[in-house]
């Protein structure tokens, strides 16, 4: 199920389901320690019943204050005459996470109702040994284990505390949870829990006839109780409100750069555009880790999630931002590879958001053979991005910091480990984890990081490694021209894959992520090679549903909808979809690139949170979303029709 509104600040990140129920929430790191067992429920009190607002009677809009990362939530139950306007945000610069709910009486006779917030919080993501209470002192509901603290808070009228609560056992468990004890409308102060426990708090309103009222409501979060608690004292004294306004004001700010000339493009462009730009944002962790994606739905069918650093997907977003007027991300991201990079010069698969090593499902033997479990893209694309950044940003300092390992060791790996004879990069996994061998895009990435080398060393003169790097490069895209392009077909193939007798057998599939032989510069756009591979995926990947877009390659099984292959060569991808418009701008087709984008739109959540791929035929989205490459890939196209346009004026 998407994540309809993720909010963060880097450190913390809460992030809404549909439904407008609070159902990750990630700290000290985005994407590690998720802290909620389960759905936190929301509902209102009155005519003597508890009406949850994740429930059908409900009309639910969610959405963002515009060009903030600050919800607009609104929340209708016709039935009981009661509208709520919810606005939630995370303080950029503490752990807090607020909600100001303003509550609309649609009757025309004042009434009582009470608002009723829960908690499933199931700290270091086990719910086993947490506490949960009511803190005198505090005036709040307090849940720790070892370092973990969260304080629940909330006010009315400038009077701060919490007055109503109940403590007890998680649904998780089988039992009925705490949120169940507020079908009555009273809470039963039950003051302490321990083990697997949840938590709910009432707060009561007073409602005018046709009038409103409005409640405030927060959780900080820590590793001490004295952390929180000072927190927790800093919003009561600030006030939520205004920690709610000022969030607001600082990212309007930031993604709002003076210098960004949108102009030229249509409203519904810029519009998704700074929302991806926001969505990025929330992706990052402070200590450089670019997530791929923070829904941790995905992993009841996967037995796993996406909530791990990619060097090849935190690659093109951070060159996307870059692109963009954010090179901080670039910066945090180069010196976390630099600190996790092997010494032999390789990245592994993937990396917590802390940088240690991610689970891992490539073997190191095969058929009692060693091998590298890697896919040598995620080492090359470092190189490239780091080449493109300093091009950007001259910042001479980082490149020395981390010249030796991001560049030489790993340029060095690039160089030794190809094939002798045919020049190609030894086998390695391919970018979608899936077989292994020598792949167009993985070449490509390999050749766009010899090339970053060679130009870097040149300019620490460095011209022992800077021939030897640019002789590599060279030698491998006389190689892909040689064993990977099919004449007769006039393409790239997908690649060579390994067989079962270690044996190389080519594998003519067309696959989009052949992209990369013009993308990443090995070829020119216009060149027959590229024009070629292109219209291959053009033809042969089109979904020929009314969703419309482009598949991975042909017969793609990931969380496959249709077997219709004849129409439906796989789901609708919105990476793939956007790499056909990067060749577009590359041969100066601005509008053609922007239909695409306006087809990502379409495709996205009503608060334009873009998934990874959707539904053939009803264009919803699959798998998890916000997909983080799927709004760096928007940034990246808006980026390159702008300087497109400036080179046409």
């Amino acid at each position: 199920m998407p994540r309809d509104l993720p909010i963060g600040n880097g450190s913390l990140l809460v992030a809404f389901d549909a439904q407008y129920r609070l159902a990750d929430f990630y700290f000290p790191r985005v994407g590690m320690e998720n802290h909620a067992a389960a759905r936190f429920r929301f509902g209102v009190f009155c005519d003597e019943q508890l009406h949850p607002t994740d429930e059908a009677p409900w009309q639910r809009t969610l959405d963002y204050l515009r060009d903030t990362l600050v919800t607009d939530v609104q929340l209708q139950h016709d039935g009981i005459g009661i509208r709520l306007r919810c606005y939630d945000a995370v303080d950029p610069d503490s752990n807090v996470y607020v909600r100001k709910i303003v509550v609309r009486n649609l009757r025309a006779e004042a009434r009582d109702i009470k608002l009723f917030l829960h908690h499933d919080f199931s700290l270091y993501g086990n719910a086993i040994g947490d506490t949960v209470m009511f803190e005198p002192n505090a005036g709040a509901i307090v849940q720790y284990k070892a370092r973990r603290y969260v304080l629940v808070d909330c006010a009315v009228d400038g009077d701060a505390g919490v007055h109503e609560y109940a403590c007890g056992r998680s649904s998780t468990t089988g039992a009925e949870g705490s949120f169940a004890d507020a079908q009555d409308g009273v809470l039963s102060m039950n003051a302490i829990a321990h083990g697997a426990v949840d938590s709910t708090i009432g707060i009561p309103l007073h409602l005018d006839a046709n009038g409103s009222a409005t409640a405030l409501y927060w959780i900080c979060t820590g590793t001490s109780y004295d952390e929180v608690r000072t927190l927790d004292q800093r919003v009561r004294a600030e006030t939520a409100a205004h920690l709610l306004s000022r969030t607001g004001s600082y990212w309007y700010t930031w993604v709002n750069k003076p210098d960004a000339d949108l102009s030229a493009l249509p409203d519904e462009i810029i519009d998704l555009y700074r929302r991806s730009l926001l969505i990025v944002a929330t992706q990052c962790d402070r200590g450089g880790g670019v997530v791929a994606a923070n829904d941790s739905d995905i992993a009841w069918g996967h037995n796993d999630h996406y909530s791990y650093v990619w060097t090849r997907d935190a690659a093109f977003v951070c060159d996307a931002m870059d692109r963009a007027g954010f090179p901080e991300l670039a910066r945090r991201f180069l010196l976390f590879a630099c600190d996790v990079i092997r010494d032999e010069g390789f990245f592994l698969n993937k990396y917590n958001p802390d940088g240690s090593i991610a689970p891992l499902w490539h073997p190191w033997v095969r058929d009692g053979r060693p091998q590298l479990p890697i896919q040598e893209d995620e080492t090359a694309l470092v190189i490239w991005l780091l080449g493109r950044h300093y091009a950007r940003t001259r910042d001479l300092d980082l490149l020395r910091a981390v010249y030796q390992r991001l560049v030489v060791n790993a340029a060095d790996f690039l160089v030794r480990y190809r094939d002798t004879e045919t020049c190609l990069p030894r086998p390695s996994f391919d970018m979608w984890e899936e077989r292994q061998g020598v792949f167009t895009f993985t070449c490509a990435s390999v050749w766009a990081g010899l090339q970053a080398a060679a130009e870097l060393a040149n300019l620490f003169n460095d011209q022992e490694h800077r021939a030897t790097y640019a002789k590599a490069a060279t030698e491998v895209r006389d190689a892909m021209r040689k064993h990977l392009w099919l004449e007769e077909e006039g393409r790239f193939a997908r690649g060579l894959v390994v067989g079962d007798d270690h044996q190389l057998v080519c594998d003519k599939t067309i696959d989009s992520s052949a992209f990369a032989a013009f993308y990443l510069g090995v070829f020119p756009a216009e060149s027959a090679l590229v024009e070629g591979t292109m219209r291959a995926i053009a033809e042969e990947l089109a979904v020929h549903t009314d969703t419309g877009g482009y598949a991975r390659y042909e017969n793609d099984a990931y969380h496959r909808i249709s077997e219709e292959t004849d129409r439906v060569p796989g789901n609708p991808w919105i990476l793939c979809t956007l790499w056909l418009a990067e060749h577009d701008l590359a041969k100066g087709d601005v509008q053609s690139a922007l239909d695409r984008v306006r087809w990502a739109r379409a495709k996205a959540t009503e608060s334009l949170v873009l998934p990874e791929q959707v539904d053939p035929y009803d264009g919803q989205p699959l798998s998890v979303a916000p997909l983080t490459w799927s709004h760096a890939q928007v940034v990246s196209i808006v980026q390159g029709a702008l300087e497109t346009l400036r080179r046409t004026r």
